[in-house]
């Protein structure tokens, strides 16, 4: 069913894209400069309506919340490697359900629907349950539309094949058809062919 805009949702997302309407870091969308972490709600909240359009309220509130103030804690904070990546995404999952958490209890939910978008903002039962995969299908897109070609141009080509690919297995087939209508360079559209081929590792 439909969420109806009611007064705690929409405080609870007033509230979540007034922390990230701080961001610094600039993306451009549709001709228009915006702070990078809103930007990125924005999208992922419309992918993941188009691909829910009954989504619930915690599927939306997990959306808009994904990488919220994501900037204050940057991967350059952390040691190169494996082992730092790691540990910078394991804080940062911390840091955003946290954050999420306060913002949602403040605006009047309860433990049952902040529990539910913890689940959601780490992706449990992936495969199994529709709205974390609409969630994870929304995130791999976002992905594609504003970092595709920036990672690609100081990434070399057999290892952007190999996170494509490991992107697209985490895709439904219809996240999978979305990802077709993405602008992408001539480079970029070459190597997600490659990376769609059956096979690729």
């Amino acid at each position: 069913m439909t969420v109806d805009p009611t007064e705690r949702y929409q405080a609870a997302v007033a509230a979540i894209d007034a922390a990230n309407a701080d961001d610094p870091n600039i993306l451009r969308v549709d001709g228009e400069d915006r702070p990078k972490e809103l930007a990125h709600a924005e999208m992922l909240s419309n992918w993941v309506i188009r691909f829910r359009p009954e989504a619930s309220e915690e599927l939306l509130l997990a959306a808009r919340a994904h990488h919220v103030r994501r900037w204050e804690h940057p991967r350059s904070d952390y040691p190169e490697g494996r082992n730092g990546y790691l540990r910078w995404r394991r804080e940062q999952r911390a840091f955003h359900a946290d954050l999420t958490r306060t913002i949602l209890l403040d605006t009047g939910y309860d433990e049952a629907a902040v529990t539910r978008v913890g689940e959601i903002l780490q992706k449990r039962a992936l495969g199994n349950d529709p709205e974390v995969q609409a969630f994870e299908d929304g995130l791999c897109l976002v992905f594609l539309e504003t970092q595709f070609d920036e990672l690609s141009a100081k990434t070399g080509r057999a290892k952007m094949v190999e996170i494509v690919h490991n992107t697209v297995k985490k895709m439904s087939e219809a996240g999978r058809e979305a990802s077709a209508g993405i602008e992408l360079s001539a480079d970029g559209k070459s190597i997600v062919a490659e990376a769609f081929q059956p096979g690729t590792e």
